[in-house]
């Protein structure tokens, strides 16, 4: 296999093919799930209208997450990952075809959408770690800091297009949604089989309880590295209100699908400035701080969710609460994949995606089942208050994770063109 140019013979991220494949590939796959998770939401409110089955959608998908995370990461290690990447891309487009076809059939319902919302979150549980593991392979590790960065961006970018798609196409109906949605899982497939053979994966290990456990392993011996996944792992669980968007556009703000996809867009707003500027240059200096802080802003963002009935105030606490968790993520993501051997790299994201996979699906589950006792406002308050008493434990208990300056790749280099 070729080695990753050099980064004097690739000063530009955009110029090297296996990254804008991968890119091209990561955009349009997170596009058409957007995009069908504003259908589904609103598509099981209207069947059910319980702010429970809500939270079920999140309980649903987080299953694989779990049962299946560490099995993610041995064959993340021992296997091509442009192909893992490509197979669990077209099992969704097969699923989105599934859900357009029991809708315009008529025969759609609350026991077939979650049944094949557990397939979605089999996929996904072997998709993203697969997609973080793979990056570190196809850029120089002296732009690592910037192409996670860059990743992160055009991430947020679908993310935001893929809600306010949905929720305008879906005035069509929700078969014209999840129709779109199979081709753009079919050219996301089709652009990851086109990434050049530059992936470094670790030679194949025998399926063990040790190769499994090796992530946790490694985790367990790096502190550092288990604090900032343990940290995400809590203020998410707490902090999540995604699940209680159907719920506040249409009986607090007062809007229609086309709301709901303006709040489920608004994260990615904020989340893309803040990307947009890593990408040209990483983060430098005071990590940890840097970290804490944003996690503490996410807790206070969520907690003016919570109590406004103002649809652009919404939109702005919301596109706070985007901006920073992009600071965070970038800044995790960062010292995972600059920390960690490549041998290895698989399990421990899989780790990593189990964690915050779970929580995000997890967290979902919290905030619909505590609003369906207290009501939305009070679940999303309890949220953003965790978030930040988690963070101000975590600082006292992982004091080595405030002290953290730069990645351990080295300084981040000089601000280029991406």
């Amino acid at each position: 296999m070729t080695a990753p140019p050099s980064a004097a013979a690739a000063p530009s991220l955009l110029r090297q093919r296996a990254f804008v494949c991968f890119l091209g590939s990561r955009v349009l796959s997170v596009t058409a799930y957007q995009m069908q998770t504003v259908a589904i939401g609103w598509q099981i409110y209207e069947i059910t209208g319980s702010a429970l089955d809500l939270g079920l959608v999140g309980l649903v998908q987080f299953v694989p997450f779990v049962t299946l995370s560490l099995l993610v990461g041995h064959f993340a290690d021992g296997y091509d990952r442009r192909t893992v990447v490509r197979l669990c891309q077209a099992g969704m487009c097969v699923l989105a075809l599934a859900l357009a076809a029991g809708t315009a059939s008529g025969a759609i319902g609350r026991g077939l959408m979650f049944t094949v919302l557990l397939a979605i979150g089999t996929a996904r549980t072997f998709e993203i770690p697969t997609m973080h593991a793979l990056l570190p392979c196809l850029v120089p590790a002296a732009v690592l800091p910037r192409a996670i960065a860059a990743s992160a961006s055009a991430n947020q970018a679908a993310t935001i297009c893929g809600p306010a798609l949905g929720g305008l196409i879906y005035v069509l109906g929700p078969t014209v949604v999840y129709g779109t949605c199979v081709g753009l899982f079919a050219v996301a497939a089709t652009l990851a089989s086109l990434i050049p053979s530059v992936v470094r994966t670790a030679p194949r290990q025998k399926l063990t309880l040790a190769s499994l456990m090796a992530g946790l392993v490694y985790l367990r011996g790096q502190p550092v590295l288990l604090g900032v996944v343990t940290l995400d792992l809590v203020v998410v669980l707490f902090g999540g209100v995604t699940a209680l968007l159907p719920i506040f556009a249409r009986d607090i703000l007062g809007t229609g699908p086309w709301g709901l996809g303006l709040l489920r867009a608004a994260p990615a707003l904020g989340a893309l400035t803040v990307t947009a500027v890593l990408a040209r240059r990483a983060p430098d200096g005071r990590l940890g701080l840097k970290l804490f802080a944003s996690t503490a802003l996410f807790g206070a963002a969520t907690i003016v969710f919570a109590l406004s009935t103002w649809l652009a105030l919404s939109l702005f606490a919301l596109a706070v609460l985007g901006a920073a968790d992009a600071m965070s993520v970038v800044i995790r993501q960062g010292l995972i994949q600059t920390r960690t051997p490549n041998e290895v790299l698989g399990r421990v994201m899989a780790v990593n995606s189990m964690f915050t996979g779970t929580t995000g699906t997890l967290g979902d589950f919290r905030a619909g089942a505590v609003a369906a006792v207290t009501g939305p406002v009070v679940s999303a308050m309890i949220g953003g208050v965790g978030a930040i008493a988690l963070t101000l434990a975590w600082m006292r208990l992982v004091p080595p994770l405030a002290r953290i300056e730069r990645f351990a790749a080295g300084d981040p280099p000089e601000a280029e063109k991406v």
